[in-house]
Formats: C-alpha cells, structure tokens, sequence
C-alpha cells in the first residue's frame, strides 16, 4: 500500500471516529441534564444505534457490494448526518430528539463497515497493515475528548448544569460534513459483485453473508459478538453519567484515557496475533471487560479513584482484542464477494443485536437503582455486566477452537 493511499485511509478512519467520540460519550450527560430524561428513555437514544446497525448490512449489501462505490454511499450518509446532528444540537425535549438522533444512526452505523471495506480493499496483509490505519481512528476520538475538555469545557459540571453539551453536536455536524465530501476523494471501492449475473433477493440484501455462519468456529464467534455487546452497552450508556454523578471534572477527556490505551494496544496487535492465536487475544479483550466493571463497581472518586482510571484504561485491550480483532477474522472468513456484506453483518452482530439488548436491560437496572433525582447505587449497575463478562469468557474458551487465520484477497 502506497504512502498516498495510507495517509488518505487514515484520515478517513480519523474523521469517521472524531464524529463518533465527539457526541456519544456525553450523550449521556446530555439527555439527562439538557432534556431531563429518565433511564429507560436514555437506553431507548442509545438503542438508536442498534436499531442503525441492524439495518447497516442491508444497506451494505445491497448497494456497496452490487451497484456503486462504497466511498461514495459513504459520502453521501456522512452529509445526510450533517444535517441531522445540526438538526440535534437545537433540541430542547426528548420527544424530538429522538427521532434525529434515530434518523442519523440509520445513516452512520453503516459508513462503519463501509471505512473498513474500503480500507480493507486497498490492503495486502490486513492483519500487518490495518492495525495502523485503524489507529488514527482512536486518536480522533481522543482528540474529540481533549476539545469537548479543554478546549471549550463544555463538560465541566458547571457548563453541563447550563447545557454547554448541546454544542458537540454543532462541532459534529461540521465534521460530518467534512468528511462526507473527503469521501468522494478517496480510492475507488467499486462492488465486487460479477456482472451480468442474475441477482437474488437473498443477494440484495446481503444475506450471502449468513453461509459464514455454517462454519462453527465462525458461528460461536458470532454469538459470543452478541453476547460480550450486552455489557459493552453499559458502558456506552453509563460512562459519562457515572462520572458526573462523581462530580469528576474533565470527564470526556477521561473517558478518552481508554482511547489512549486503545492506540498502544492497537499497535501491539499483530504481536499478540503471533504470540497468542486468535483465540487468546480474543479472551484476553472479554476478560478485560469482567475485570473494568468490577473496578468501576468498587472504585469512587476519592481514594479508590485510580480503580476508575485502571478501568477506563482497559478499554484498549476491551475493544482492540475483541472488536478489532473481530473485524480482521471476519475478513479472513468471508469470500471477496461478500466481504463489505460480513463486516455488515458482524456489525449487526456487535452494535446491533448485542448492544439493543445490552441497553435494554441498562435502562432497566439504571431506573432499578435510582436512589433519588440523579443519584444512582452505582455498585448495582456495574455488578451485572461484570459476571454476564465472565460467563461469555467460559463460554468462549470451552467452544471456540483455535484456528489460524489465512487472508483471502
């Protein structure tokens, strides 16, 4: 892969994780502080992006692997996003807030398989030459975080009291419109799809995809993708309010502590590949997930506050050893054919099945433990996740057999 082409992939996965990081992580704080809303209707905006990513294979597999070039529908969502999150940063109730923020998941969690197949397609050696591109992902949700922190403050708990936070979806906006017209100048990734032939239903929908999952290993790692999302989602949905209930200052700059970790990790990813397998760098990322939530259960923001900042550093072996990885096996699996479809579907599998349950049950147990107005037994929240993690870890490691990966381009 040629110097040019490296450069534009990782601004592209810069731009696509900036607009990510710049709105989700104090979406929480937002909806509770700027529009008043209670647990269950928190999970129901954060569900949005379940809803977004099981719609995502569709979309994929009926136009980026048939008719036009992924770059191009990734444009063209990244625009419509635009809109939609300028549309957000007006709102002042949740009853037209949601569905904004419904119509931009639809748009955006798509545009996440969509970034992995174009930079996929212009790779030799994915598993040596993703990890680095993937990278500068990480580094725009971290600098998000350092803007949101620093640069403005609109997450410290006096701007969040006057609702400051409205403003990162502004920011967003701007990127998204940014990157939406950037997309148009990045490499060609036509459809792979062979012309001429006759196109099923099954074809446009992207369902060829599903024949991976006759193969065993690959279906017990689909299902445990389902699985390790549920607590994945508490997470998401938790991280921001958790920490402003603490009344810590800079919290979106924290939070992106685990971004930091995730770059390292990142890097040192092919190593593990080596050393370890698939199957071990796989449970090392579930283990760390079991292992953060008890932190975060039995850590405050006084003496045991390092317990929090050890949590939140684990990200990087949370995400990169299973989310990543994931993504990089799924790419080994899946035919040239239906590529941008299996990365669809394994997106289906994490941000949407999974993480759908996964903030369900959040909504649930965050209304459960409401003490009063804003004031949550945190200890409650963080339990569950935490032994749900352990479960999918035993799971994993009796039915998953290890296997060596082998890249199909």
């Amino acid at each position: 892969m040629i110097l040019k082409t490296k450069a534009q992939l990782s601004l592209m996965m810069f731009l696509e994780f900036f607009i990510w990081g710049g709105w989700f992580v104090t979406l929480g704080s937002f909806l509770g502080n700027n529009l008043g809303a209670s647990g269950t209707e928190s999970a129901m905006a954060y569900s949005t992006q379940s809803w977004g990513a099981i719609i995502a294979p569709f979309i994929v597999g009926l136009i980026a692997d048939r008719y036009f070039n992924a770059e191009k529908i990734l444009g063209v969502l990244h625009l419509v996003g635009a809109i939609l999150m300028y549309l957000m940063s007006n709102t002042t109730e949740f009853s037209v807030f949601y569905p904004y923020v419904f119509g931009y998941m639809i748009a955006y969690m798509p545009t996440l398989a969509l970034v992995n197949s174009v930079a996929f397609r212009q790779m030799k050696n994915p598993a040596k030459e993703f990890p680095f591109v993937r990278v500068f992902g990480t580094l725009g949700w971290i600098i998000s975080g350092f803007i949101i922190s620093f640069a403005f403050g609109w997450d410290s708990i006096e701007n969040i009291e006057k609702g400051f936070l409205s403003n990162t979806f502004l920011m967003v906006a701007i990127a998204s419109a940014f990157l939406g017209i950037y997309s148009f100048t990045l490499p060609k990734t036509p459809p792979k799809a062979e012309k001429g032939k006759n196109v099923s239903i099954s074809d446009m929908l992207g369902l060829d995809a599903i024949k991976l999952l006759k193969d065993k290993n690959f279906l017990i790692f689909f299902i445990s993708s389902i699985l390790i999302s549920i607590p994945l989602a508490f997470y998401y949905q938790n991280i921001s309010l958790f920490l402003t209930e603490l009344k810590v200052e800079k919290s979106t700059f924290l939070v992106s502590i685990g971004q930091l970790s995730e770059v390292i990790f990142m890097l040192l990813l092919p190593f593990f590949f080596r050393k370890f397998g698939f199957k071990k760098t796989i449970l090392f990322g579930m283990l760390a997930w079991g292992i953060r939530y008890v932190l975060f259960a039995y850590g405050n923001s006084g003496e045991l506050f390092f317990m929090l900042l050890i949590g939140i550093a684990l990200h990087g072996i949370c995400y990169d050893f299973f989310f990543v990885s994931g993504q990089i096996y799924t790419d080994s699996k899946a035919d040239k054919k239906i590529k941008s479809a299996a990365q669809g579907m394994i997106t289906l599998a994490t941000y949407g099945l999974g993480m759908l349950i996964g903030y369900w049950i959040a909504g649930i147990i965050s209304d459960h433990y409401l003490l009063n107005e804003n004031i949550h037994s945190w200890m409650g929240i963080w339990t569950f996740p935490a032994i749900f993690s352990g479960i999918v870890f035993v799971l994993f490691q009796i039915f998953f057999k290890n296997e060596k990966i082998e890249y199909k381009n």
